[in-house]
């Protein structure tokens, strides 16, 4: 069995690939420090409690376990605090990074994915985006992913290190056996946002401007299912280990839904009234943010197994209204 060290194994996407990882047959080894993840969520493998910016917690488990490789979604996450706190970012973001690439080059361990997002893309120029959009990053948090995307390339010929970097878009939904899901505190995204409203945490949703140039007025956004996401993590990881040198790839389902659609959607599924509430725009929302992943399809073979918006909701809807209660 090998090894792989999961920094952020705690949290949203990580645990999900963690599982993935379990079933693929290989051990995840979970680093994180449980500032924004849970250890409830670490199910398939052990958990080592760390900062990225501690080296000799690093090398420690370095030592312990051997990794094979490493696949690091261990990053602060929020647009709004990296603009008020652009420090925090770029220290943990792109100085936790290099932390790790310098015990992973220390170690032998020469295959890294790295958890990117289209926030590197900034305003779109086109839709669909594809990978050769340009890329302007218009917050501190999407600005240090594109560093650390720049510097593993920049590693590849100098110390043969070998990566894969997913450009996320909209990550959404649940494991659909409910055993891991989306919990976030602050949660800020839509979707798990509406069910709290449905579940009566929440007295409304508030769409952030409904006078885009969409058909609804609302933003559109690209969904998919996080076990969508955590699967093209497990090729990549195999695609580097079959000598793949220095990639990136998209993860989209080409697909836009607005805002209004999200919450129709949503209460189909719920089969309960989701009160509504109008606020005006938020600086630097896009009207829209459509991906093109051809790219992965083609040369990894990816493909989504929820393409459909509400096959996403329903696993979601299933994660918020009975496994969520549970852990609380």
């Amino acid at each position: 069995m090998k090894n792989i060290l999961v920094t952020g194994g705690a949290g949203y996407i990580g645990s999900h690939t963690c599982k993935l990882l379990s079933q693929a047959g290989y051990l995840p080894i979970t680093y994180d420090n449980l500032v924004y993840g849970h250890r409830w969520a670490v199910k398939w493998g052990p958990l080592e409690k760390g900062n990225l910016s501690d080296k000799a917690r690093l090398e420690e488990v370095f030592c312990k376990y051997r990794p094979q490789a490493v696949l690091h979604f261990a990053a602060y996450a929020y647009v709004g605090e990296s603009v008020k706190n652009p420090a925090k970012y770029y220290c943990n973001n792109i100085e936790g990074s290099l932390s790790l690439l310098d015990t992973m080059l220390q170690h032998n361990v020469n295959k890294i994915v790295f958890s990117s997002t289209c926030a590197t893309y900034g305003v779109p120029k086109f839709i669909p985006i594809n990978e050769k959009h340009p890329q302007q990053p218009v917050n501190p948090y999407g600005y240090s992913k594109l560093v650390v995307e720049r510097i593993l390339r920049d590693f590849f010929q100098p110390y043969g290190l070998r990566s894969i970097s997913l450009r996320y878009f909209n990550a959404a939904g649940a494991d659909s056996q409910a055993e891991v899901g989306e919990l976030h505190d602050p949660e800020t995204h839509l979707i798990p946002l509406v069910l709290e409203t449905a579940l009566g945490y929440r007295s409304s949703i508030t769409i952030y401007g409904d006078d885009y140039d969409t058909q609804d007025g609302t933003c559109i956004r690209d969904y998919i299912h996080v076990t969508d996401l955590a699967e093209a993590h497990i090729l990549a990881l195999q695609a580097l280990e079959e000598k793949s040198q220095c990639s990136v790839y998209n993860l989209g389902n080409g697909n836009g839904f607005s805002v209004k659609q999200v919450i129709e959607v949503a209460k189909q599924i719920t089969g309960r009234e989701i009160p509504v509430s109008i606020g005006s725009r938020r600086p630097g929302d896009p009207a829209q943010l459509v991906g093109d992943a051809s790219k992965i399809a083609k040369i990894l073979g990816w493909q989504p197994r929820y393409p459909s918006l509400s096959a996403i909701i329903e696993t979601a809807w299933q994660w918020q209204s009975k496994a969520r209660r549970i852990i609380h």
